[in-house]
Order: C-alpha cells, then sequence, then structure tokens
C-alpha cells in the first residue's frame, strides 16, 4: 500500500509538473498570438509548440544544471515527457474548441481566462492516470527520477 502511495504522489508530482508547462506554453502562444494578429490555427499551433517547448525546458534545465551533457538530456526529455505533453494538449485543445466563443476570447475576457483554466484542469485529470501507468512500468517520468536518484 505504501508503494501505491508514493506512486501516486510522483505521479501527481510529474503531472503537475508537465501542466505548468503546459500553462506556460499555451498562455503565451495565445498571447502573443493576439498580439501579432494571428488567427486560431496559427493561435494553436504556436501554443502547442511551445507547450512542448517549455514542459521539455522544465524537465531539462535541473538535469543541464546537475552536469548532464545535452545528448543525454534530449532523449530523457523526450521519454519522459512526450506521451503526458500530448495527452494535455489534445484535450486541452478539444476542451477550448468545444466551448462557445472561448477561441475567439481576447485576454481580457473572463471567458478565455476560465476556458483556460479548466480545460488545464481537465487535461491533467486525464493525463494523471497515464503518467501514473508509464511510471508503474518504470516509463515516462520514472525515466527522469531514475537520474535525480544518481
Amino acid at each position: 500500500m505504501h508503494g501505491d502511495r508514493s506512486l501516486n504522489r510522483v505521479a501527481f508530482s510529474a503531472t503537475v509538473h508537465c501542466l505548468t508547462g503546459c500553462a506556460i506554453g499555451e498562455v503565451l502562444g495565445m498571447i502573443l498570438s493576439t498580439w501579432w494578429g494571428w488567427g486560431n490555427v496559427a493561435s494553436i499551433l504556436l501554443s502547442v509548440a511551445l507547450a512542448f517547448v517549455f514542459g521539455y525546458g522544465l524537465t531539462s534545465l535541473p538535469l543541464l544544471r546537475a552536469g548532464m551533457p545535452l545528448r543525454r538530456v534530449v532523449p530523457l526529455a523526450l521519454a519522459s515527457d512526450s506521451a503526458s505533453i500530448g495527452t494535455m494538449e489534445i484535450v486541452d485543445n478539444l476542451f477550448i474548441l468545444a466551448v462557445p466563443g472561448a477561441l475567439a476570447a481576447g485576454l481580457g475576457d473572463a471567458l478565455f481566462w476560465w476556458s483556460l483554466a479548466v480545460s488545464l484542469l481537465i487535461a491533467g485529470s486525464v493525463a494523471y492516470p497515464l503518467n501514473r501507468w508509464l511510471m508503474s512500468r518504470g516509463r515516462g517520468h520514472a525515466v527522469i527520477h531514475e537520474h535525480h536518484a544518481r
């Protein structure tokens, strides 16, 4: 039972970690695309790309600071975060597309912020069981945790 609680805790931490990168990327992507006057498709593509960049970055920075070479960090970040970030981005964007007016809402609109917050909470809820399952098999974020223990 103790192992399950520990796995749950680490999987939750990994999910929050990925969700943080997704949130930073989503918000920055929407801010930039609004500022630049881009359309909906370009806004979504930029936000998704930045979510991956920030998600991988949050994983990579501590490893790089610990002295691990970039050629080792990149495959670890890809292996640990791709499924989680990908799942979150699919769920997040499907929710935003399903909420009437959410995609067209501006940064000053409450609809923009509440729909983004709810979409990220739902995305994290969907990604958590995936992260837990991956970690229980020594995959996903478990790959990174192996390197933290060294």
